[in-house]
């Protein structure tokens, strides 16, 4: 891996301001070519434990900081990210396998939540509310929430940590980070980039490893009292359980299902389009990307040959492969659900139009798959594929269709394209789910609040109200006046 700054590749725990060598480490791999990239630190209850020691010593301090100083230094993380935003994108691509472009967006995309908290620190206000007794006053104020444990995913590895870090940053909540071992390397780089802004020391701590161990420590831990954590809704409501012994607050952005709706008056080319970005981005690995689709029977055929043409111009391929826009699955498992994916709509009377096997080049890749004459009955209407997998389902009615989008346990985000205004209205408004697109197919932004509904967790991430998901709300009375 060539860098020109070789000191973002780190591959030891970062407890307390300081580079940690554990007794055993664990093995990167790089999901392209399956060659081990590097040998990182593996940590557990104890390092664990001696991050959230850490974190606490660093409360009081970061609480008393200005808010504009805290808001300097989330700033100046953005512009070194963005300085660096070359390097972070080669760590990326080659640990989690997104292309090159992909994951040079990721960057600017993590460094837009810095820069927007950074103004959101100088932003928490409080109230003076009218007495209710003679020569009293009423105060209330926002306070930090304490120490924070943050559990992050694979597949966006610095953008779902930096909605979590920059808002509790902001707020004055030290962070105790477990990443994915899938992508470790990427945290280290953002604690290097992190001294550099001049984080204080302890609070910003990463432990990667194990996994039962870091949770279980950060659940157990009194001291602990934020989770926020990005994964599947399984592990979120694990998560939950175990906050309610210490009755943590808890946010949490769980699995999604996303339906995206064809109406018959849709702009069919407008509608390929987002439906290629939602769908294909990530090679199909995101919570809000697409995993049913649901197209107006008068538009569907149509709609088929439209999409297929274009799912035909993807090019899969190591992610620095020029004009690569398909990487590799992440590991064996995701890839064995797509397939399974496959087969089990094949098996119950579902159309292959393009794609469906193993691509040519092996390993971890698949073909961007396209298939129709898709029914409810098959596994990808209920569970989330996470991979390149477009199953198309047809309807004839507004109801049908809301019928079809609303039958998921989960509600994260949805699409759907129409030229009807008052059709939008109406479809947005009966939609259960945290986010909508209405004829575009990518939504996600640091202005916006990020998250969902049913068991697609609780909280919101990004704009104005992801800091309250790390404030407390004290109410003073003041007497005697």
């Amino acid at each position: 891996m060539k860098l020109n700054n070789a000191n973002l590749l780190q591959t030891k725990a970062f407890i307390n301001g300081s580079w940690i060598q554990t007794a055993d480490n664990y093995a990167v791999l790089n999901p392209a070519s399956l060659v081990e990239i590097a040998q990182v630190s593996k940590c557990g209850t104890n390092e664990c434990n001696a991050a959230i020691d850490a974190a606490q010593t660093a409360l009081t301090p970061l609480k008393k900081m200005l808010a504009k100083d805290r808001a300097a230094i989330l700033r100046n993380i953005a512009i070194l990210m963005l300085e660096n935003k070359d390097d972070l994108a080669t760590i990326l691509t080659t640990e989690q396998g997104k292309n090159y472009a992909e994951a040079q967006g990721e960057i600017i995309y993590s460094a837009g939540f810095f820069e927007w908290f950074a103004e959101e620190a100088k932003r928490i206000y409080g109230d003076i509310i009218p007495a209710t007794k003679p020569n009293t006053k009423i105060m209330v104020t926002k306070e930090a929430v304490g120490v924070v444990g943050a559990i992050t995913p694979w597949n966006f590895p610095l953008a779902m940590f930096a909605r979590k870090f920059a808002a509790a940053f902001a707020a004055g909540c030290p962070v105790v980070w477990k990443p994915s071992e899938e992508t470790p390397l990427s945290a280290n780089a953002l604690a290097v980039i992190c001294t550099l802004a001049k984080v204080p020391q302890g609070c910003l701590n990463i432990v990667s490893g194990d996994a039962i161990e870091i949770g279980n420590a950060l659940m157990k831990s009194s001291k602990v009292r934020k989770i926020t954590f990005t994964g599947s809704t399984k592990t979120g409501k694990l998560l939950m359980r175990q906050a309610a012994d210490t009755v943590k607050k808890v946010s949490l952005e769980l699995g999604g299902n996303a339906p995206f709706i064809v109406f018959a008056d849709a702009d069919l080319d407008a509608a390929v389009e987002g439906a290629l970005q939602s769908k294909f981005r990530n090679t199909g690995q995101t919570c809000v990307c697409v995993n049913r689709f649901f197209v107006h029977d008068a538009v569907y055929d149509e709609f088929i040959a439209k999409f297929a043409a274009k799912i035909a111009e993807l090019k899969v391929g190591d992610g620095f492969m020029s004009g690569a826009t398909q990487g590799p699955l992440i590991n064996q498992m995701t890839f064995d659900k797509v397939a399974t994916h496959v087969a089990d709509a094949k098996l119950k009377g579902a159309t292959i139009i393009c794609g469906g096997k193993p691509h040519p080049l092996g390993g971890l890749f698949y073909e961007p798959t396209l298939i129709s004459n898709a029914n409810t009955d098959m596994l990808f209407n209920t569970e989330e594929t996470f991979g390149p997998l477009a199953a198309c389902i047809r309807f004839k009615t507004t109801e049908e269709a809301l019928k079809l989008a609303n039958s998921s346990e989960t509600g994260l985000s949805a699409y759907f394209y129409t030229k009807d205004l008052a059709l939008a209205f109406q479809v947005a408004e009966r939609l259960e789910v945290g986010m909508i697109g209405i004829n575009d197919g990518i939504i996600s932004n640091e202005v916006a609040p990020f998250g969902g509904v049913k068991e697609s967790g609780i909280g919101r991430e990004g704009s104005k109200y992801g800091i309250d998901e790390y404030l407390n709300i004290k109410y003073t009375l003041i007497a005697g006046l």
